[in-house]
């Protein structure tokens, strides 16, 4: 399908052309490239609020959010003091700092999940840093993980799901060997059944099951609370860890994140995106007794230069004084709801193959009638809709993860008129999408 362009992405192009030169397929990380929307990626150059501004000088209502951790909006300014301030005294001193600890216990105040905490750079690497402490700490190896769930770029994680109910991951990367691949299980999501299989076959093996309670990588597959309640039991009973995978729902969905949302006790958690205030940032935790295995206390060991970082501290404090108003959750969940309501009205009286599963303020574009709780159920066909749908919506002004299996967000600068904006320009677009046989 050609689409046609009302908005000028020259410059973004250029830029684009000259990053080829310089990185990868011209960015850093793959989804940025725009390969499964149309057109080459926007440059953006600044943002404010709900608003962002390409390098071609477009302005863009902003629904990504930086996947995730803008839940304040851009250049908030009490974040905006905090790094200002903070860089004013310096970037990086390979220390302790006063600020580390005071992100340390505003979490771990607020948070009965976490009893301590270990900082880190990335998501990635705090998942890398929670298995290894599930392994030292029970003296196992086995690795449970479902297909759907992304834990990040770690070696033996990155795997899919072989032919069996209960099989051994697979490598889904070049790079990763086989033998790294097969320590690690991968499960359907929403499956009790094969939970009984590899925990009858293996449960002695096990070190931990790590999950994304609420699966926000590969669309947003939303699990019903008796498997998630049912998992921790499995786990308790065979003496495995569970891990809650909260890099994009801990502080999104309430400041307890999805292990209070579901009610439901973890013994580690991993976190990253909100609490660095946009700034790079991770972090793992949990109860104190497993904690306590991770060096310089205990023998399993992580290290990090730039772990607890000052300027990201600084950054990640003064977001998260921002979420302990308690009503701020309220009102993003009600204004997403009414966003979602809004276009979901529109399908329904149009008859239209959409659905939009939401939770609290994170959202996804389900071109499909069906409840969709594993990826395998994700209708490869909608990618072409949403290709559609991502475009139409720039044109309008409005920015979206450039990807099908992406979710969205809304954050906390979103006002009343613009979703009313949105909501209008939404329904337009699927009425085009939908009038057209994607190709």
């Amino acid at each position: 399908m050609k689409y046609n362009d009302r908005i000028s992405r020259q410059r973004s192009a250029q830029l684009f052309a000259e990053a080829k030169k310089y990185f990868p397929g011209g960015v850093n990380s793959p989804v940025r490239a725009f390969k499964s929307v149309s057109g080459p990626p926007l440059f953006i150059r600044r943002g404010e609020g709900c608003y962002m501004w390409d390098e071609d000088g477009n302005q863009l209502i902003d629904f990504c959010c930086s996947w995730g951790p803008l839940i304040l909006g851009h250049n908030h300014p009490a974040v905006r003091q905090a790094i200002t301030e903070a860089v004013s005294t310096g970037t990086s001193f390979g220390t302790p700092t006063r600020m580390g600890n005071m992100l340390g216990k505003l979490m771990i105040e607020h948070n009965r999940y976490l009893e301590m905490v270990r900082f880190v750079s990335s998501g990635t690497e705090a998942v890398m840093s929670a298995i290894r402490l599930a392994r030292g700490y029970t003296g196992r190896n086995k690795v449970v993980k479902f297909e759907g769930c992304y834990h990040g770029h770690v070696d033996s994680l990155l795997v899919k799901a072989g032919s069996g109910l209960v099989t051994f991951g697979t490598s889904s990367s070049a790079g990763v060997p086989q033998s790294f691949t097969r320590e690690t299980f991968v499960l359907p999501l929403d499956d009790e059944a094969a939970l009984d299989v590899v925990f009858d076959q293996h449960g002695s093996d096990i070190a931990c099951v790590i999950i994304e309670p609420i699966p926000a990588n590969n669309g947003l597959l939303l699990q019903r609370p008796e498997f998630l309640k049912y998992l921790r039991q499995k786990t308790r009973t065979h003496g495995a860890l569970l891990i809650f995978d909260e890099v994009i729902s801990g502080f999104r969905v309430g400041f307890e994140g999805a292990a209070a949302y579901y009610q439901i006790e973890p013994d580690l958690l991993t976190y990253g995106k909100i609490i660095g205030g946009g700034m790079p940032v991770g972090a793992y935790g949990g109860k104190a007794e497993i904690m306590r295995y991770v060096a310089p206390e205990g023998p399993v060991y992580q290290a990090g230069t730039l772990s607890a970082n000052p300027v990201t501290m600084a950054a990640g404090y003064a977001t998260l004084q921002q979420l302990l108003q308690t009503e701020l959750y309220v009102q993003l969940e009600q204004r997403t709801q009414q966003l979602v309501q809004g276009i979901q009205a529109h399908a329904d009286q149009r008859g239209y193959a959409l659905t939009i599963p939401h939770i609290a303020s994170i959202f996804w574009f389900n071109f499909s009638r069906k409840t969709i709780r594993r990826a395998d159920q994700i209708d490869t066909s909608s990618v072409a809709r949403f290709k559609h749908l991502h475009h139409e919506l720039l044109q309008r002004s409005i920015y979206l993860g450039p990807s099908a299996y992406e979710v969205a967000f809304l954050s906390a600068a979103h006002t009343q008129d613009i979703l009313d904006y949105t909501i209008t320009q939404i329904c337009t677009a699927l009425d085009l999408i939908f009038d057209t046989t994607p190709t």
